[in-house]
């Protein structure tokens, strides 16, 4: 059994979508960031940086781990899927993994920060972000232009970047003149378990703006995270 701790985010996300594709029993537990549940000393325990995601697998001694790709990756090995077992094959899922970790997820975080919640519009800064996350979606879209996932077969690597990718809206990024990344987008979501671990918990306003009410209201709670110097 595996304890998931997690909230509705992109690197939440992640990890319950992992979990659904690997057929994982596991216990999810909800987080309220807006609390900041993710610094009280029993999940500090934990993970130490206070933050989610985190598991504990009670299957080997109660183990903790932390941060979403070693999470995927202690995941994936503890399975046998989603990451090949040959060098060649397991570097390629390594590569495009700290891609995400690298790259998307902080481009995307930041142009969130500076397009949907700092108070102030500081468009050159906006506009540095977004033409980053741009950039970083060109090279995705490259890659699948000649490959149907990012690492040959479907892989924790393509679980960590359409986690984020998926979000493109809420960053002010649009996707319209990369064909190959929607149809990868489209792929991905058509998956069950996929399905099921953006459910896990319920999604947000992230991925489905459908009324400006949620979208002002979410944005004000991260404003206000923002504030008070507390981090998702």
């Amino acid at each position: 059994m595996i304890d998931l701790y997690t909230a509705p985010t992109p690197n939440g996300y992640k990890i319950s979508i992992a979990l659904e594709e690997l057929e994982l029993d596991y216990e999810l537990h909800a987080l309220d960031l807006g609390k900041n549940e993710q610094k009280e000393p029993w999940f500090t325990a934990i993970n130490p940086n206070g933050r989610i995601p985190a598991i504990i697998d009670r299957a080997n001694d109660d183990f903790a781990v932390f941060e979403s790709g070693a999470i995927l990756v202690y995941l994936a090995e503890k399975c046998g899927r989603l990451l090949p077992l040959d060098p060649k094959g397991r570097s390629l899922v390594m590569q495009w993994l700290m891609f995400q970790m690298g790259g998307i997820g902080p481009m995307m975080g930041q142009a969130n920060v500076f397009h949907r919640y700092f108070p102030e519009k500081i468009q050159p800064v906006i506009d540095r972000y977004q033409g980053e996350c741009r950039r970083l979606f060109r090279v995705l879209d490259g890659r699948l232009a000649q490959h149907e996932f990012l690492a040959g077969d479907y892989s924790i690597a393509d679980i960590a970047n359409w986690a984020w990718v998926r979000t493109h809206r809420w960053s002010g990024v649009e996707t319209d003149d990369l064909p190959h990344l929607r149809r990868w987008m489209r792929q991905l979501r058509e998956r069950p378990a996929v399905q099921r671990g953006i459910e896990r918990p319920p999604s947000n306003v992230l991925d489905r703006a459908d009324s400006r009410e949620k979208v002002e209201q979410f944005a004000a709670e991260a404003r206000k995270m923002l504030e008070t110097g507390q981090s998702r």
